[in-house]
């Protein structure tokens, strides 16, 4: 399977119209959150209904440039995976949105168990034989819009890490297939946490994204076969 991930986008419409004849090629799109403009909510609106019609399968979450009712709306559009689960050819989705208290004037600033807790899901639906210890859960996709601490995809420019500490909890100890996060612009990158392949594709109105290979399935485990960082 080929995956778009994308983040950022801040209601950039050009941009999405510039990534369509890549999303087409795509068997599903994954996008990190901010929908909206910073200081601008109302653009969030536009660029989700643009966004929903980009590929017949997108999964998202809310950035901290998006106000908490846009879940909501998200919800409406059926692309929200926000405190829920999602199935699609075999693989499960889960996602968080919004991000770590920090400058207080973007409106969905959270703090780090409310992060955490919209993957809440996850722990009640551990599938049958999964011990956890040192086993990946070989199916599972996570969306996060604020990355892991310590990690390459969480570094500011004065080289602080950023990154929530509970979602990289999350992350060692449900080993999922493949995270994909945003918020820290500057810090686009691909790393992992054990087995867990993770990318922070950089801002979509940047013209930054970055594509992911799938393979497996059935019998065959899922893995992550290839993930790049691209700019249109």
């Amino acid at each position: 399977m080929k995956v778009l991930l994308i983040s950022d986008g801040h209601g950039d419409l050009a941009r999405l119209e510039q990534i369509e004849p890549i999303a087409a090629t795509a068997d599903m799109v994954l996008f990190g959150g901010d929908f909206a403009a910073f200081g601008k909510p109302e653009t969030g609106l536009p660029y989700l209904e643009r966004l929903a019609h980009l590929h017949d399968r997108v999964f998202a979450v809310s950035g901290n440039c998006d106000e908490p009712a846009f879940r909501e709306t998200m919800e409406e559009f059926d692309v929200s995976i926000e405190g829920s689960l999602s199935y699609f050819n075999g693989l499960m989705f889960s996602g968080s949105g919004g991000a770590l208290k920090f400058t207080g004037v973007t409106p969905n600033e959270r703090t780090d168990e409310d992060l955490v807790s919209d993957l809440h899901l996850v722990a009640e639906s551990v599938p049958d034989g999964f011990s956890g210890s040192d086993e990946a859960w070989n199916n599972l996709v996570i969306i996060a819009h604020h990355p892991p601490k310590d990690t390459l995809l969480d570094t500011v420019t004065s080289g602080a890490h950023v990154g929530s500490p509970l979602i990289r909890e999350f992350i060692e100890k449900w080993k999922p297939l493949l995270v994909l996060s945003g918020h820290i612009h500057e810090s686009a990158a691909v790393d992992a946490i054990g087995p867990t392949r993770m990318v922070n594709p950089g801002s979509l109105a940047e013209g930054k994204y970055a594509l992911a290979e799938i393979s497996g399935g059935g019998k065959v485990p899922f893995e992550v076969s290839s993930l790049e960082l691209k700019t249109l």
